[in-house]
């Protein structure tokens, strides 16, 4: 085993869209376990865009921004490889938001949970479709969006971990399924492999014209993971008593300058809608019954899912800025091991 741990440190906030230069490739020493403690040599590191808020330089809900010097916010699926705790023999995968590095100390009060693999469900699953990512979709449609059969749900970053999951479980529930994702070949991952309706470009013109005729009958339930000129497209299409669980901003994670300010404001008198943001954290006692039951459809193939995958850990801030752009497909993950 290596003698030391290599990590990723917040260098400084990005101006705009990050660089290599606001991050650190650092080398510490491989920390040792103490009493009830075990070491974790971590496999995959799951990169995420709410990290980019974190970093300063643009929109952001959390008061706890990264300084420099601080380790990057993420998480892991490690496997104990020592241990002085006997409720996790050497052996154990975990999940943990321990930071992006190779190796962590940890004495199991600051894990997600242990991994218990379902026959058909690979290890790296558990920071995608059947961890984090899987119980955002779950969460944000089933408690918030609380879609019907045969109610049409659109999801935006329909190619993405969290959107592709979305219209698969409206799909599972006897929706109908329509993305929204930026160029043909997004779109058509959407359609043929996750299986949607229909997927929008918005890339292309008349974005509200493609929406109209993908959704005809209108719009129930919208799954917001980008806000802006996109929300206020939807919410104009959007029926009587429609929700709109709101999951994340992209548009603005990289803007530091004036917001977009929404136009159909009126329309949540005018029909009734609801929007909600949700925080995953809130929703803790939930993830057991989400996690098993996204296990079930992924081993039984009801849910498909892609993984983009870099290698090593020093090919993280790349991986991480490529993800800003909308370069991969499906979960970003980091192979450390």
């Amino acid at each position: 085993m290596t003698d030391h741990n290599t990590q990723v440190l917040f260098n400084s906030s990005p101006d705009g869209m990050p660089t290599p230069d606001n991050f650190k490739i650092a080398e510490a020493p491989m920390p040792v376990p103490g009493d009830g403690e075990f070491l974790l040599k971590n496999l995959y590191l799951s990169l995420d865009p709410y990290q980019r808020m974190l970093m300063g330089g643009g929109w952001t809900y959390s008061p706890n921004l990264l300084q420099p010097g601080d380790l990057m916010v993420g998480r892991v699926l490690g496997e104990v490889v020592e241990t002085n705790n006997p409720d996790f023999p050497v052996g154990t995968h975990v999940v943990g938001r321990l930071g992006w590095q190779t190796h962590v100390v940890s004495d199991g009060t600051n894990l997600d949970f242990v991994v218990n693999p379902k026959d058909g469900v690979p290890l790296s699953a558990y920071l995608g479709v059947c961890g984090s990512t899987g119980v955002t979709a779950w969460v944000g449609l089933k408690m918030t969006g609380q879609p019907k059969a045969g109610e049409t749900v659109v999801v935006s970053a329909a190619a993405g971990s969290v959107g592709s999951c979305v219209g698969q479980l409206a799909k599972d529930m006897g929706c109908r399924a329509v993305g929204i994702a930026g160029g043909p070949d997004k779109c058509k991952l959407v359609e043929d492999e996750f299986g949607f309706d229909a997927c929008i470009d918005y890339k292309a013109p008349d974005l509200a014209g493609q929406l109209k005729a993908a959704a005809p009958d209108g719009v129930d339930v919208y799954f917001d993971n980008v806000g802006g000129e996109i929300l206020d497209t939807v919410m104009g299409q959007c029926n009587r008593l429609a929700r709109i669980p709101i999951c994340g901003v992209l548009s603005r994670y990289n803007d530091a300058g004036d917001a977009y300010g929404n136009k159909n404001m009126h329309l949540f008198f005018d029909k009734s809608l609801k929007m909600e943001g949700f925080v995953l954290s809130h929703h803790k006692e939930i993830w057991p019954q989400a996690r098993a039951e996204l296990e079930d459809m992924v081993a039984d193939g009801r849910m498909k899912y892609r993984e983009t995958v870099a290698q090593g850990i020093e090919a993280a801030p790349e991986a991480f800025i490529g993800m800003l752009q909308g370069n991969n497909l499906g979960k970003q993950l980091v192979k450390l091991g």
